[in-house]
């Protein structure tokens, strides 16, 4: 997938699709979701699936552990800011969540 820059409009846009991510103004250059778990250790296994998602897109997220809570940070450091890898790996991540949570 290329890492094209998207501009603004089309970040707000595919912000407003995948709905469950915000915009992070740093730098004017992250996605930001945070994930709350019913117990630690669903959290770590939800952190061990994005890490292979992560290997097999070749797009790694910033990560925080907070005990039950899990963040996770995108940004596409090769072009400057988001790119639509960042948001499709949102959607892969989104969706390891729904069916890890049910």
């Amino acid at each position: 997938m290329t890492r094209v820059k998207l501009e603004k409009a089309d970040v707000d846009e595919r912000l407003a699709e995948v709905g469950t991510w915000t915009f992070e103004a740093e730098e004017s250059k992250w996605i930001v979701r945070k994930y709350r778990f019913k117990a630690f250790m669903q959290g770590i296994t939800f952190v061990n699936e994005v890490a292979r998602i992560s290997e097999a897109v070749n797009h790694h997220p910033m990560i925080t552990i907070d005990y039950k809570m899990v963040t996770l940070r995108l940004t596409s450091w090769s072009a400057g800011g988001l790119t639509e890898l960042d948001f499709s790996t949102a959607a892969k991540f989104d969706q390891a969540f729904v069916e890890l949570t049910g």
